[in-house]
């Protein structure tokens, strides 16, 4: 189902059309609301109680659970996707001479980690080369064949963060089951905006940033472990995450025992009395509009927006290549200049390497896609 332009629920002015949500999606004005809301129960303290160090993360987790079809207790709430990539490096088995597989040109969250896992354990991290068909989930799935059982890990996204080309993760997943990989999953660039079933795909663990397509303000996001990996070692030693630690009478009674589930690997201060109401209001927004209806609304915009552009004689990914929400343009040496002149057009998009990137949501209307329209014919 076609969502119509939902730009009242946002606070953009009305002379910027923003397709940028790949960079920081806005807060909506009711998110805007529970955070003055939030931020006054922090200024009287009084106001928060015992459970509330404990009620709203859990229906936060509840909530994202809901949008990749997993177990609220699969779900841990982490700072970032830097942290949940680190608690993946640092919980799955990595031999000498293993490989860890990642996608070339891949953004430094999910590659960092694995460089440093790699060091301590004599192991090596391997990159897939950008195919010049932007179809990575063939280059992926002729790596791992390649490489065979040397691969212990591979971690990669569902679109490329750069461009937006599409990787099959069904696929994926079965040739990392076929040679006894563990798979991780960073879906930032995709989690809220295009449907994910994570019991279809049974990843060991994924995470996704909160601030870009799951309307989280930042320094909050979602982490997935599988159950399998829910006897793992956590990155803090935080007392949150204990059994029994809703008793604040008894903390002094020190446990060795976590919470079930997800729960040991959730960031400290997981209460956040101020970032997890906002988080909320967001990831209940999401599920209102239903992400299968988001996905084909955005498909439809970034579908337009793909024949302007080619109009110009610009190359936007294939449609069969990319996924619906992100529309990658090469633009070659021209695109710093290129990006200038669409912010001065009050087109808001972001230059990643050689290409341009377009994400647009549901606050872009007709208005949006005009300018957007008007600006490109004139370049």
């Amino acid at each position: 189902m076609i969502i119509p332009p939902q730009r009242e629920l946002f606070d953009i002015p009305r002379d910027l059309c923003y397709v940028n949500a790949s960079y920081m999606t806005p807060l909506s004005k009711a998110q805007v609301a529970s955070g003055q809301e939030a931020l006054a129960r922090s200024a009287q303290p009084w106001r928060i109680g015992e459970g509330d160090f404990f009620d709203t993360a859990a229906d936060v987790c509840a909530a994202g659970a809901a949008l990749m079809n997993a177990e609220a207790a699969d779900v841990a709430i982490v700072p970032s996707a830097s942290y949940g990539i680190s608690t993946a490096a640092k919980n799955l088995p990595l031999s000498p001479g293993g490989k860890v597989l990642v996608m070339s040109e891949e953004f430094p969250s999910n590659v960092y980690p694995w460089q440093e896992r790699a060091e301590a354990a004599g192991g090596e991290v391997i990159a897939v080369p950008q195919p010049s068909d932007d179809d990575w989930t063939a280059a992926i799935l002729e790596m791992i064949s390649r490489e065979g059982e040397s691969i212990d890990i591979v971690s990669v996204a569902n679109v490329h963060w750069s461009s937006g080309a599409l990787i099959d993760l069904a696929a994926v997943s079965g040739a990392c089951k076929r040679v006894g990989a563990a798979l991780v999953l960073d879906l930032s660039q995709s989690l809220g905006a295009m449907p994910f079933d994570v019991k279809a795909i049974d990843p060991d663990f994924m995470v996704a940033a909160g601030y870009k397509w799951l309307m989280a303000p930042y320094s909050i996001s979602l982490m997935y472990v599988a159950p399998r990996h829910q006897g793992g070692f956590p990155i803090e030693a935080g007392w949150i995450t204990r059994e029994g630690s809703r008793d604040f009478s008894r903390l002094v009674q020190y446990r060795d025992e976590f919470e079930p589930g997800a729960r040991r690997f959730d960031m400290g201060e997981r209460a956040n009395h101020v970032l997890a109401p906002i988080f909320l209001a967001g990831l209940q927004q999401l599920l209102s509009w239903g992400v299968p209806n988001i996905y084909e609304s955005l498909s439809a915009i970034t579908g337009r927006m793909a024949v302007a552009l080619e109009s110009k004689g610009m190359e936007p990914i294939a449609a069969d290549r990319r996924a619906g929400h992100i529309l990658g343009v090469r633009v070659g040496k021209q695109g710093a200049a290129l990006l200038e002149e669409l912010k001065n057009a009050g087109v808001s998009v972001s230059l990643r390497g050689d290409l341009l990137r377009l994400s647009p949501h549901l606050w872009v209307d007709e208005q949006d896609e005009g300018r957007f329209t008007q600006v490109i014919a004139g370049l």
